[in-house]
């Protein structure tokens, strides 16, 4: 067993990062979902977007 980890220790660590990255941006996106903010859109310029009507719930244009 340990000759197999010391065999696949950088493909261990580049998986363990890849995760950690992955689980970073997945709680990043809740976190802006539960404060009201929309997950898809940063900008604020919806005025040209194809989703403007369904990615705010409550769209107002400015």
């Amino acid at each position: 067993m340990l000759q197999w980890i010391s065999a696949n220790i950088w493909t261990i660590i580049i998986c363990a990062v890849l995760i950690g990255i992955v689980a970073a941006i997945i709680i990043s996106m809740i976190r802006k979902k539960r404060s009201g903010k929309s997950v898809v859109c940063n900008c604020g310029c919806c005025k040209g977007c194809a989703m403007q009507g369904s990615c705010h719930g409550t769209h107002k244009e400015s």
